[in-house]
């Protein structure tokens, strides 16, 4: 399996994966980062969608399925191998009224150099 393929595509084992899982908290390596605002699965490149911030100062960021340790569901909690700061510092999502835009270079370039 190729870094690309691992990075977008749900790990073996995962339960609950995609618009099920709106609403859930988001838990970094090291605290809690925010919310999950919307799931994609734009042509088998999985995401989440994670809202950041409180109400208007918000800001949303896409994380790879690759990126998620594990999921919670009785807790509703998704957890990500990633740091708030790395959360926090991956590019911008914008989307347009709630449908979900391409995923570009920003993403692979990004997300790319944390896949482990």
């Amino acid at each position: 399996m190729s870094s690309t393929t691992k990075l977008w595509s749900y790990r073996n084992g995962l339960s609950g994966s995609g618009e099920e899982l709106v609403g859930f908290s988001v838990e970094a390596t090291d605290g809690h980062i925010g919310k999950v605002d919307g799931a994609t699965a734009d042509t088998d490149r999985y995401s989440l969608v994670v809202d950041t911030g409180f109400w208007i100062f918000g800001k949303k960021r896409l994380v790879p399925a690759g990126m998620v340790e594990r999921i919670e569901l009785s807790e509703e909690k998704v957890y990500v191998r990633m740091t708030k700061d790395e959360v926090k510092d991956a590019p911008e999502y914008h989307d347009d009224n709630g449908i979900v835009g391409p995923i570009d270079d920003r993403y692979e370039s990004y997300y790319g150099q944390l896949i482990w």
